[in-house]
């Protein structure tokens, strides 16, 4: 027998078992009794048939724990695992984090020689965690981040964003040049424009330690290199906030919103800072909803002069054919 014709024998024989594994998988999730669909019962360990309540298989291995929690805290405690890795420590979380509390486990002081032994280690520890340049870099940038997030109210999902676009620059050698606070900084604010939760530039430089001038310039070069797809704010983006930070009602944050959807059928937002229209939305719809707010409240809250609010929110009166 030739070699051509025994391979072909073996890939056949191959085939049929591969074709013979696929039907028993499909076959596992019917009922051998009535034809019907079959469940697992992990409470029970027992597969069940839906239909007629034949136990097609009992004594099944649970992959669970062995323990039995009965609320959150109770299963918290007995928990052996670990936080979650996250982008938003230099490591992703899987490094040990000796705590700063000089207490034992049953919640005694220390003596001083245990607590002078337990501050070598948490000075090694740290020394351990970041073992080149690069991961004392990242660790750096990360807690600026997560300090300016803090100051602005940005939610987590905004600060895995900045801290993953942080890690593209820095792989990609983006950083010689430039300081740790300005591409920080520059990965937060085009995060939060990706996630539809922009802040102003005015309100990052306010948290951050870096001019305005040198945040719009490493801004534009963090996006160019990296490619990033940041579409320009929406004046609706920064309504929600005001209003909240106002104590205004829904109607009003209604209100504001037609008011600018009104100004881009007419075309007067074209050229205008979004942040400015909002504010003055804002400002025209709590007049035209008998809410008690000034100009000066509403400049303070959007970080924008008072004579920029007069001046559009007249535009969006007229827009809408409301006399100013």
């Amino acid at each position: 027998m030739s070699e051509t014709h025994l391979q072909t024998n073996t890939e056949e024989q191959y085939a049929q078992t591969e074709i013979r594994e696929d039907e028993s998988d499909v076959q596992e999730d019917v009922c051998p009794e009535c034809g019907g669909h079959t469940k697992l019962d992990a409470e029970h360990g027992e597969t069940v048939c839906e239909a007629c309540g034949l136990v097609v298989e009992e004594n099944e291995i649970d992959h669970g724990p062995e323990w039995r929690a009965f609320d959150s805290a109770e299963r918290d405690n007995k928990s052996r695992v670990g936080a979650p890795t996250t982008k938003m420590m230099h490591d992703k979380g899987l490094s040990t984090n000796i705590g700063w509390q000089d207490k034992d486990a049953y919640g005694n002081s220390l003596s001083s020689k245990q607590r002078q032994k337990m501050q070598r280690l948490r000075t090694w520890n740290e020394r351990f965690r970041t073992r080149d340049s690069k991961e004392r870099n990242l660790k750096q940038a990360l807690g600026e981040i997560d300090r300016m997030a803090s100051a602005l109210g940005l939610p987590k999902n905004v600060r895995e964003t900045a801290s993953v676009i942080y890690r593209r620059a820095l792989s990609e050698d983006l950083l010689p040049g430039r300081s740790i606070e300005g591409v920080a900084t520059a990965a937060l604010y085009a995060a939060a424009r990706q996630a539809n939760n922009p802040r102003s530039l005015d309100e990052m430089t306010h948290v951050s330690r870096v001019e305005r001038m040198e945040l719009t310039r490493t801004y534009r070069y963090i996006i160019r290199e990296l490619d990033l797809e940041v579409a320009p704010a929406k004046p609706e983006s920064y309504v929600p906030r005001f209003c909240s930070d106002l104590s205004l009602s829904d109607e009003t944050e209604r209100r504001a919103r037609e008011l600018i959807e009104g100004a881009r059928d007419g075309g007067i937002l074209s050229g205008k800072s979004p942040v400015g229209i909002a504010a003055a939305a804002v400002y025209a719809a709590s007049l035209l909803t008998n809410q008690k707010v000034t100009q000066s409240q509403v400049s303070e809250v959007a970080d924008i002069s008072e004579v920029t609010i007069r001046n559009r929110y007249k535009e969006l009166l007229e827009a809408d054919g409301v006399p100013a």
